[in-house]
């Protein structure tokens, strides 16, 4: 994870980087609406969970309930920093939540 938070000083986020990373890269740069478009076409369990911090990010919780629930996560009640270490940390090969 340390590699990821260091790669946020790039002006891009790795080519490398799964679609759900990419977006929660672009979320950390503050970007919302670039992250929203990665993930919103993507269909699997993970861009899910990350639809639904960016939802939970814009404030829109019940549509963030609905993507949690689409990601088999339940809705997170922490605060959003520590939602997307989380994510990051599972994402990157850490254990779910």
């Amino acid at each position: 994870m340390a590699d990821f938070r260091a790669s946020l000083s790039d002006a891009a986020p790795a080519s490398t980087l799964s679609p759900p990373l990419a977006a929660l890269w672009w979320a950390a740069k503050g970007d919302w609406d670039r992250a929203h478009k990665i993930v919103q076409d993507e269909s699997d369990k993970d861009s899910a969970w990350v639809h639904a911090y960016l939802h939970r990010v814009e404030g829109d919780l019940g549509n963030a309930g609905y993507w949690y629930r689409q990601a088999g996560q339940p809705a997170a009640k922490d605060e959003l920093e520590v939602e997307w270490d989380r994510i990051v940390a599972a994402l990157s090969g850490g254990e779910r939540a």
